[in-house]
């Protein structure tokens, strides 16, 4: 059973017309196996998890072009990779007002605040992937389903839905689409042009699969440990990588760019690696809901 929510009134917005092809694919695999674009799973303690979006299964194109901006050698080369089985992201990452229910009802540990950014519909900051990982397994017992943070293959494909371009809105930017600190590749030119702090989830537009906020507000962690570039040959994409080296077993690639990055942090290829136990204000997660 699936239940809808809706968390805000851009969360309900028509889809952009640029993303009908990729919407109709969305849409159709997802009657297809019987489930709605965007549900909802109801939750032992009442009300419903976060809303997700159905993230088809196919193939991509993972990775940098040499070309592209502020393009780092760890993002290539590009490879194919496969997604076997659909799967669910949540449509935006997760906000402090959700994080603190799980709060309310365990004794995990509550984040540092920020007393200036009490806004309960921030993204949650200040959180290790411990803590994220905390929040999946709780939600996963609360429901009844598998949540966890999804592979940065699974990321950079719900991210990108079925588009190559920088970001999934095309090859430069503008303010009203991503939340970042402004750069040459933002489409008003300005060096400096950021709020220097997070929006509120969901309020920026959405990607042709109706997940927000891809590129800017927060980065956000993946399953994955760190390496230093990709194989050039095709791999299947829930699958995380796991290092063979002791030092990057504790390093975890992050995905998306953040308020805090220039433009070029937040291409759909760009990544970072971040410690499992670093907290930081532009630092956040959003996690992928398994379909069976």
């Amino acid at each position: 059973m699936t239940v809808a929510t809706h968390p805000s009134s851009r969360l309900d917005a028509a889809p952009d017309a640029r993303f009908a092809t990729a919407a109709a694919r969305q849409a159709q695999a997802a009657a297809q196996g019987g489930w709605a674009v965007f549900f909802a799973d109801p939750m032992a303690a009442g009300g419903a998890a976060p809303e997700l979006a159905f993230i088809p299964a196919g193939r991509f194109v993972m990775g940098a072009k040499a070309t592209e901006y502020q393009v780092q050698q760890a993002e290539m080369p590009r490879h194919e990779v496969e997604l076997p089985r659909p799967f669910a992201l949540m449509r935006t990452a997760v906000s402090r007002r959700q994080y603190n229910e799980f709060l309310t009802r365990t004794d995990h540990r509550r984040p540092r605040p920020y007393a200036s950014w009490s806004d309960l519909d921030f993204p949650i900051f200040n959180v290790t992937v411990r803590d994220a990982e905390a929040y999946a397994r709780w939600l996963s017992e609360q429901t009844g389903q598998v949540y966890r943070l999804p592979t940065e293959a699974e990321w950079e494909y719900a991210c990108r839905a079925d588009t190559d371009s920088l970001f999934c809105f095309g090859d430069k930017v503008r303010r009203e689409e991503v939340n970042c600190a402004g750069g040459l590749h933002c489409t008003r030119g300005l060096f400096i042009c950021g709020i220097s702090r997070p929006v509120r989830v969901g309020s920026l537009p959405a990607n042709g699969w109706g997940l927000f906020e891809m590129h800017g507000n927060v980065q956000e962690f993946t399953l994955d440990h760190w390496r230093n570039g990709y194989r050039a040959a095709p791999r299947v994409g829930d699958m995380p990588f796991r290092s063979p080296d002791a030092q990057h077993r504790h390093f975890r690639v992050v995905r998306g760019g953040s308020w805090f990055d220039g433009p070029g942090a937040c291409r759909s290829a760009s990544r970072a690696m971040r410690h499992e136990q670093e907290i930081d204000l532009n630092l956040g997660f959003r996690l992928l809901r398994e379909i069976r």
